[in-house]
């Protein structure tokens, strides 16, 4: 009986290590131009190398905001379909993962309501906040459940957010080596999110690197996107909005403060691929790295929102808070249009890569162009693990699962999309059905846009085809009050004219 229990003990450890390891990176305010496999001129090796090795897609969607973003990465749904921050209808990837026998654990940004311990994570360090101050944290900070004071220094380091969650989830990763399960790491940044702040020596790195503009860098960010061969049209690039000023028009002083505050959004993307590196470093000398999943995405495309204070403080001093406005997001959005927050391409649309040596079989560097969306990782981890999908977890009764598997990605081969692919966050929204994209910025009129022919969204068709228009006007609606149950203030009709968009400010003095 004894030799029974030993072979059925080794045989279930052989069949849990067949199950991947997976790691889930998500960036914060990273917009689709910002790595270098997607246009950048940001240094940005390490998720290079990983794209290189593995495959990247173009046409890879989240919500355009924080938190919507992380309910449907985590739950395979709409965010108020899964009950938005309380999680009440959605289970998270964690609570599924750890049935099927996983380690779990989350370094990073929450976000959400309670915290990651509450939701099936087995272990947690980070700040329950969707911002912190990078170098001195703020009072939300846990670590497994308790309250965790931020010191000065960190492991012999001076105390930088970024640098701080991959400790942990290198702590996390270590633990986890030493038991028999196979693991599910979360690493959310908090980078690139404002405020702007970096180490000096990171953000030395980049001076001067920006002095030419914003309309000269988006040039040459899509030129270089063409180089990489990232779309299989080549679509104009969507031209400089009114809100955003010529830069020849501005000072010099205005241009020396652009300038600045665009090294350090460059330095805090350097800083976040760097301990990106670290991580993939430790799953490499621990051997782990052939049967690890890792999957990179951002939670919106770049932010627009100028809310700067202390711009006369320099990015190192942690009394500095930095933001950059939608002159610099325009440029992180290259090729599309809008921002974090719109539905329109530029708020949507975020880079997404997938690395798994032992279980992608396509061409190393491939590039997709098929539509997915953050409800699909939900899915495709479920496929991998073998997992199931929790209908209840105590009083919590889930909503049927949205997303459908990446797994037919990992063979190079296409998968049945989705019919619909819907898109709310605020006032904003949108309706994606095949090429087909019906989108509304501030319940402006509605806008239909051909995607295959017209990605950067230039050539408006809603007057063409206003039978489209009202059928997949319809449609949304439906979506938005049978599925993701928005709420009444979010369903009011679209107005008859665009809203008009304006987001810069003069912070001089603030």
């Amino acid at each position: 009986m004894k030799w029974f229990l030993v072979v059925f003990a080794m045989v279930s450890t052989a069949l849990a290590r067949e199950q991947p390891n997976i790691v889930v990176i998500m960036a914060d305010d990273l917009g689709f131009s910002d790595l270098g496999c997607y246009g950048s001129e940001i240094a940005t090796p390490n998720l290079d190398r990983l794209a290189a090795r593995g495959l990247r897609s173009t046409q890879f969607y989240n919500t355009a905001k924080c938190h919507s973003s992380r309910v449907s990465l985590l739950t395979g749904l709409y965010c108020d379909q899964a009950g938005s921050e309380q999680l009440t209808r959605g289970a998270t990837i964690a609570e599924a993962l750890g049935q099927a026998g996983y380690f779990t654990a989350m370094s990073g940004k929450w976000h959400l309501s309670k915290q990651p311990t509450d939701f099936g994570f087995d272990r947690y360090w980070g700040h329950l906040s969707g911002a912190t101050n990078f170098f001195t944290g703020d009072p939300t900070f846990r670590l497994n459940g308790k309250p965790w004071k931020v010191p000065e220094m960190l492991h012999g380091k001076p105390f930088y957010v970024t640098t701080a969650i991959t400790d942990f989830a290198l702590d996390f990763l270590n633990e986890a080596t030493t038991t028999e399960k196979p693991f599910l790491l979360y690493a959310a940044f908090n980078a690139p999110h404002y405020p702007l702040q970096a180490p000096e020596a990171a953000v030395r790195k980049y001076q001067g690197h920006y002095d030419q503009g914003w309309e000269a860098l988006r040039q040459a960010r899509h030129e270089k996107q063409q180089r990489l061969s990232l779309f299989p049209s080549p679509w104009k690039l969507s031209p400089r909005p009114q809100h955003v000023p010529a830069w020849e028009s501005l000072s010099a002083e205005d241009k020396a403060w652009e300038g600045d505050r665009m090294e350090v959004f460059a330095a805090m993307v350097d800083v976040l691929d760097e301990n990106i590196g670290r991580i993939v470093r430790f799953l490499e000398d621990k051997q782990l790295l052939e049967n690890t999943l890792i999957l990179f995405c951002s939670d919106n495309g770049a932010c627009p929102f100028e809310r700067t204070r202390g711009r006369d403080l320099k990015p190192w001093d942690p009394k500095s808070y930095w933001t950059y406005d939608a002159s610099w997001a325009h440029v992180g959005n290259t090729p599309f249009r809008l921002y974090k927050q719109n539905q329109h391409e530029g708020g949507i649309s975020s880079p997404f890569i997938a690395h798994w040596p032992k279980g992608i079989t396509t061409p190393p560097g491939t590039i997709l162009h098929q539509p997915g969306h953050l409800i699909d990782i939900m899915a495709t981890l479920l496929d991998v693990s073998e997992a199931s999908y929790p209908n209840q977890i105590d009083d919590r009764r889930m909503d049927p699962l949205q997303g459908k598997s990446l797994v037919p990605w990992f063979r190079g081969e296409s998968r049945a999309g989705h019919e619909n692919l819907y898109f709310r966050f605020g006032s904003d929204r949108a309706l994606r059905q095949g090429p087909w994209k019906l989108v509304s910025a501030k319940r402006g009129r509605w806008e239909l846009y051909h995607l295959e022919n017209d990605r950067t969204e230039l050539n408006d068709l809603a007057a063409t085809h206003p039978e489209r228009v009202e059928a997949m006007a319809k449609e949304w609606f439906r979506w938005a009050e049978e599925v993701d149950r928005a709420p009444p203030r979010h369903l009011k009709p679209v107005r008859d004219a665009i809203t008009p968009l304006s987001f810069r400010k003069d912070t001089r003095g603030l």
